[in-house]
Order: structure tokens, then C-alpha cells, then sequence
């Protein structure tokens, strides 16, 4: 769904992984370290702090959880600190929901509320396809390589310096 000002993007994937090790990976700073960022701050709970520093650039998103339903929903706000674009911190929200889908998870991520400019969808779009990959490998039980976005490296074919 898009308007004039804003849009949505949607991701969708399965993860060969319960729900209740998907959910932990998601809402626990220290598992979320695992797979995403180099400094996390996690209260899942409404009204809860969300910021997850993603690289040694400094660049952190940032927002409050709005609603955790253990193993099936997250909802929290989300922007960027310090503004990378026109999002400041909690101005977008994003909504992800846990189905189990075949002995492992089915996970829906929802980002609205974004900037409808090219740039800004695009590099979004590709730093969410970046670490939903990197969450499914892990969750399954699989061995991440180094992620070069940690060092600010976010080579999403937009934007150098974005996600």
C-alpha cells in the first residue's frame, strides 16, 4: 500500500525454526547481536525501548515497542539516529508476525510509514532482505559470516551509508 507520501514494504520468509527461537532471536539483545548490529538496548514490552546500533558508524535504529505477543507478534516504531533520511527515530513502524508453517516459521515483516522516494524504499527494502537472510540462516542453525554492515560497509545498491 502506497500513497503520496508514504510507503510499505513487505518481506516475507520462511525459517526453518520454531516461532519460540525466531520470537527470542527478535526480542532478546543478545541474541539479536547474534545476526543484526553491534550493540542492541531491548524492552519488548509497550512503550518498551527499541535501538539497535547497527554499525561503528554509529547509526542506530531507534523507536518503542508497541505490541509483543510471545512467538506470533512484534510490533514496535522505528527511525534512525542520527537521521540518515527523513526518519527520525520512531516515525515508521514496523510489524512482524511468527505463523508456523511446516515445522518452522513463516515470518511477515511490514515496514510502513517510510518515505516514498526510490532511494529511501530501495535501501530499505534491500538492508531488510540483508538481515531477514541473516536471521533465517541463523535460526536454522546455520554459521553467519562476518556482515560487513557492521562496519557501516551497507552496500544495498542505493545508498552506501543506509540501510
Amino acid at each position: 500500500m502506497t500513497t503520496a507520501s508514504t510507503a510499505t514494504l513487505d518481506r516475507e520468509v520462511h525459517i526453518a525454526a520454531r516461532p519460540e527461537i525466531v520470537f527470542e532471536l527478535l526480542t532478546d539483545a543478545e541474541q539479536m547481536l547474534r545476526w543484526q548490529g553491534i550493540e542492541a538496548e531491548l524492552e519488548p514490552r509497550p512503550g518498551g525501548i527499541y535501538r539497535v546500533k547497527l554499525n561503528t558508524l554509529g547509526q542506530s535504529a531507534v523507536g518503542r515497542f508497541v505490541e509483543v505477543v510471545p512467538y506470533s507478534r512484534i510490533v514496535f516504531t522505528w527511525g534512525w539516529d542520527p537521521q540518515v533520511f527523513p526518519i527520525p527515530p520512531g516515525s515508521t513502524t514496523v510489524e512482524i508476525t511468527l505463523q508456523e508453517n511446516g515445522g518452522g516459521t513463516m515470518l511477515h515483516l511490514r515496514h510502513s510509514g517510510l518515505p516514498n522516494q526510490p532511494e529511501v524504499t530501495g535501501s530499505h527494502g534491500a538492508g531488510w532482505d540483508h538481515y531477514l537472510e541473516r536471521l533465517a540462516l541463523l535460526a536454522a542453525g546455520g554459521v553467519l559470516p562476518f556482515d560487513p554492515w557492521s562496519e557501516g560497509h551497507m552496500d544495498s545498491g542505493s545508498d552506501a551509508d543506509s540501510r
